[in-house]
């Protein structure tokens, strides 16, 4: 059985599925009620955090998308992306074997149900520009700045805070 448990980030409200054994969807939500229900969404709120901290660069948290099998191609493309660097669509098709697929690589990348651990947020354009993201433009702009080295800021600018700083 499923379990969604919702809880707050510095880039807005989450929503994340599992199913004991492996999460299943992690994203953006207006959804107010806030609890972690289940020992794997703990964990995966908790490496989120620790993400937006800039003290984690990789997840160990199991994943299950469901897709076809071209999206799960693209999905398992996009989790190679190395943290810090950016693939354009069509790098992302020529990478699966598929070089004249990008506007699929698009709808792929488009319906990745497990946003930031599997880093849809790393592709951009071929010209460079930052297209598309369920989160939004801006929320995609501040996760490539977090990867690029720069602190995370919370909505009003101010560098986020986090408790065990002084």
């Amino acid at each position: 059985m499923e379990t969604t448990s919702f809880c707050g980030t510095p880039v807005g409200r989450i929503g994340i599925t599992d199913d004991g054994r492996a999460v299943t969807r992690v994203f953006f939500s207006s959804q107010m009620e806030e609890g972690v229900e289940s020992a794997l969404a703990r964990k995966t709120y908790d490496q989120l955090m620790e993400y937006f901290e800039g003290r984690r660069r990789a997840f160990t948290i199991p994943l299950d998308p469901k897709g076809t099998v071209f999206q799960r191609r693209v999905w398992k493309a996009l989790g190679e992306i190395p943290y810090g660097e950016t693939r354009s669509y069509k790098q992302i098709a020529e990478q699966i074997g598929h070089p004249k697929a990008y506007r699929a690589v698009g709808l792929a990348n488009n319906r990745n149900p497990i946003a930031i651990l599997i880093p849809c947020h790393r592709v951009i354009g071929s010209n460079g520009t930052l297209v598309g993201y369920a989160g939004g433009l801006s929320v995609k702009e501040r996760l490539l700045q977090l990867e690029a080295g720069d602190r995370m800021q919370g909505k009003d600018g101010k560098a986020l805070r986090f408790e065990d700083e002084a």
